[in-house]
């Protein structure tokens, strides 16, 4: 019996190779419906876009507003909330399912509802197995068959890993896929160097002759020390909405609650930015470098007093290091 071994350098090479292509080649282009706001949401991995936007839409929806809902983040757990925990089926590994079945993927098959929000899930290729921005990209190319410039919606949120250096997660600043992106920080560095390089990339593709801007900053898990805010005033854009640090949250998004309705205690706080994120317009930041990121804090949180010390070549050669021999040629004196 000979078994059929893949090749490892082929497939490797293949990897290697969907990495150094251009994502931006290959997305649709068709512009969007005038009526249709189209928001992109960023932010650091678990600093709370998905249950931002989870409730954000839910209130949409409760004020009248058509919201459709797209996670675009490989974790697939943007609609989580939503469907109280439930995993929703991803368009990439519907779409596998259905072409290896000969079947044709529907709206029925990707797109679910609930309290009056539509919502679905791009996915990602599985581990080791594809760039997760390269997924995303497949992803908009099968939404773009099922006729995404055609749906009536009021609003279409899309959830972005914040790692904009990829260029699948850079696509709607990249491709103006989006008329407006909103920043998802906390009042720690890690989240705000992720929403400065967010700020980065709108500046970047402004610049290039993009049109996407920054609506604002969303302060999640405020505990009012103020480094969010401050980062906020510094790169010149608005704080849409600032949520605190609080068990009863806490607790309610751990057990898949939806707070973000009129009949709860958080209600008007949702209302308010969900008018804040319809009205805010999209404004070109200012990002900051990293010493001015890091001056945000206090130096003995950050680091920011360490002087660098430059490395010798007798740093780098250890017990090899010994004294050589000059090529110079010294002349005796006349």
């Amino acid at each position: 019996m000979t078994l059929d071994v893949p090749n490892l350098k082929d497939f490797d090479q293949r990897l290697r190779d969907e990495a150094g292509e251009d994502p931006t080649l290959e997305v649709p282009q068709d512009p969007p419906s005038k009526k249709t706001q189209i928001i992109a949401i960023y932010g650091k991995g678990g600093i709370g876009k998905s249950f931002t936007l989870a409730n954000l839409s839910c209130m949409m929806a409760e004020q009248g507003k058509r919201v459709l809902l797209i996670g675009c983040d490989p974790k697939s757990d943007t609609t989580s909330l939503l469907f109280g925990g439930k995993a929703c089926p991803t368009i990439i590994e519907t779409s596998t399912r259905k072409k290896l079945a000969g079947e044709e993927v529907g709206i029925g098959d990707v797109c679910f509802k609930r309290s009056g929000v539509f919502a679905m899930e791009l996915g990602g290729p599985e581990v080791g197995r594809g760039c997760g921005g390269r997924g995303i990209i497949h992803g908009f190319e099968l939404l773009e068959k099922l006729g995404f410039h055609d749906w009536d919606f009021d609003y279409v949120l899309l959830d972005f890993l914040g790692d904009v250096v990829c260029g699948g997660f850079g696509l709607p600043i990249a491709r103006d896929m989006a008329q407006k992106v909103i920043v998802v920080g906390s009042n720690d560095l890690q989240s705000l160097y992720v929403a400065n390089n967010v700020c980065s990339a709108v500046e970047y593709f402004r610049k290039m002759g993009g049109n996407v801007g920054v609506a604002g900053l969303v302060i999640n898990k405020d505990d009012g020390t103020g480094e969010a805010a401050a980062f906020a005033k510094s790169v010149d854009i608005p704080i849409l909405a600032a949520i605190p640090a609080d068990d009863d949250l806490r607790k309610k998004s751990a057990n898949y609650q939806i707070v973000g309705t009129a009949a709860g205690p958080w209600g008007a706080l949702f209302a308010e930015l969900a008018e804040n994120v319809a009205e805010a317009p999209p404004l070109r930041p200012v990002p900051l470098s990293q010493d001015g990121l890091l001056g945000l804090f206090d130096s003995k949180d950050t680091g920011g007093d360490v002087v660098l010390v430059p490395a010798t070549d007798a740093d780098m050669r250890g017990k090899y290091a010994a004294p050589k021999k000059s090529l110079e040629v010294v002349y005796d004196d006349v």
